[in-house]
């Protein structure tokens, strides 16, 4: 009996935390492309000197900001992809430009890569004549 007069008020805590636990949400889920160093990764986009797009081989897009500046990213034809000993690609991975590696300051799950952009003072809705 001194038990259960000991215990019951620590069950109806928990009881009526339960709600509010399940009311909460969850985080999104980590971004990640699975074996990236097998033909995981089908194509990948530059934007910038700090941001690449990288497409999985089911379609999705990925984008990730590098934690400093590649001059070379978007004069280069390869890169490497550093995707650890497991070969997933994901907030800790690291692409490699020209013998110079970049780790990534974010890697998340996009809709789809970067519009490309119009030169300036053209746009492409509406031609100068």
């Amino acid at each position: 009996m001194k038990t259960f007069a000991f215990v019951a008020p620590f069950a109806a805590l928990f009881l009526a935390s339960t709600p509010v636990m399940a009311a909460q949400e969850r985080p999104p889920a980590q971004a990640s492309i699975p074996f990236a160093n097998h033909h995981g990764v089908r194509n990948w986009v530059t934007q910038g000197n700090d941001t690449i797009f990288f497409e999985d081989s089911f379609g999705h897009w990925y984008k990730a900001v590098l934690f400093s500046p590649s001059t070379d990213l978007g004069f280069t034809n390869a890169i490497g992809i550093d995707s650890g000993p497991i070969g997933t690609l994901d907030k800790w991975g690291a692409v490699i430009v020209r013998g110079q590696r970049y780790p990534f300051q974010s890697f998340e799950r996009v809709e789809g890569p970067p519009a490309k952009a119009t030169k300036a003072g053209h746009d492409a809705d509406h031609p100068q004549s």
